[in-house]
């Protein structure tokens, strides 16, 4: 946590801070202007608890955690969860409803079977040595009853927030900066971002949009957001290697195997980052010609980053578009 430059904005003085620390088996940041008099352990510790709590509410790798206790249950069975939890679960089967199922957070067994879950499980020695298994949508296996802070599951279920557990974290943590009446904000965990406001000079805040690339981390380009939410979702920074191909943790729940069409990246621009998150993973799955129908009919702000033998090819829609955003980004930086 620190403090750095004092600038000026309408005649009050404004400092900027940076915060961070773990979670998720990741790490969380953010930076905000504030006056010199804000009390930064405090809202240190509230940023902190915020993540963490996401994290015991929805993670895999956490025994106790409320999602851990609905996979466990047996079919049939209500389990007390979250509001936090049940908003996600409600979220998460919308979009997977809009998707045709090319989101679905049910492919839990599916991620562990490859080799990505918390429990370590052997990947398979060749890449399609694990037969395919389509999967229903949640809709149809989960009821959530946000009211009385309750799930059942009407069939054996094994549920994976990777797809949108980060976003609402960023979320969660954009809303503590509001409660401390923080004006200029940016959020992040891992690559989802949101921001509010602008910097005390009015400038917006800049977000590297990565390359694509397994080896190195760059940025493809910046952009300049605010009042916003980003994620992306790509091919190059979980996967692993059977038998000599790339697999990757992207699993498309339609065929029930890793995900594999050409798309490198998906980045999403929404007012929340939990949807950007899920959107990004949709359309991911999706691929150019469906995601991109789908961003066009939801109105998403979507870039596409297909792999071509000679490089990346960019398909935009919305501030993406050809001759807006979206022939900026190709420029690079």
């Amino acid at each position: 946590m620190s403090k750095t430059s004092i600038e000026r904005q309408g005649g009050r003085a404004r400092c900027r801070y940076t915060l961070n620390g773990e979670t998720m088996g990741t790490r969380y940041s953010a930076q905000c202007y504030a006056g010199p008099d804000l009390d930064r352990a405090r809202l240190a510790a509230a940023l902190d608890r915020a993540v963490q709590a996401v994290d015991q509410e929805m993670s895999n790798w956490k025994a106790t955690s409320d999602l851990t206790r609905l996979n466990l249950a047996e079919p049939d069975v209500w389990v007390p969860i979250s509001a936090n939890l049940a908003m996600v679960l409600v979220r998460a089967i919308e979009i997977g409803q809009e998707s045709g199922n090319a989101f679905n957070v049910g492919v839990g067994d599916v991620v562990s079977r490859w080799g990505f879950g918390p429990r370590e499980a052997d990947a398979p020695s060749a890449t399609g040595a694990l037969p395919a298994q389509p999967r229903s949508p949640v809709g149809a296996l989960l009821e959530v009853d946000a009211t009385r802070g309750r799930a059942r599951k009407r069939a054996p279920l094994a549920l994976d927030l990777c797809g949108i557990a980060k976003g609402f974290g960023v979320d969660e943590l954009g809303r503590v900066m509001d409660r401390h009446g923080i004006e200029s904000w940016l959020v992040g965990i891992d690559g989802e971002m949101r921001a509010r406001g602008t910097k005390p000079s009015n400038a917006c805040w800049a977000i590297a949009i990565e390359r694509p690339d397994d080896e190195r981390r760059e940025p493809l380009s910046v952009i300049e957001m605010t009042d916003v939410a980003i994620a992306t979702s790509g091919d190059y920074r979980h996967w692993r290697e059977c038998d000599g191909q790339r697999v990757s943790h992207t699993m498309d729940p339609r065929t029930g195997q890793p995900l594999n069409n050409g798309v490198a990246s998906v980045t999403v621009l929404a007012s929340c980052c939990m949807d950007a998150d899920a959107y990004a993973t949709a359309l991911m799955v999706l691929g150019e010609e469906d995601g991109v129908a789908l961003a066009r009919r939801k109105q998403l702000d979507a870039l596409f980053l297909v792999r071509e033998r000679d490089g990346l090819r960019a398909v935009g829609t919305g501030c993406f578009a050809d001759g807006g955003a979206g022939e900026y980004l190709l420029q690079g930086t």
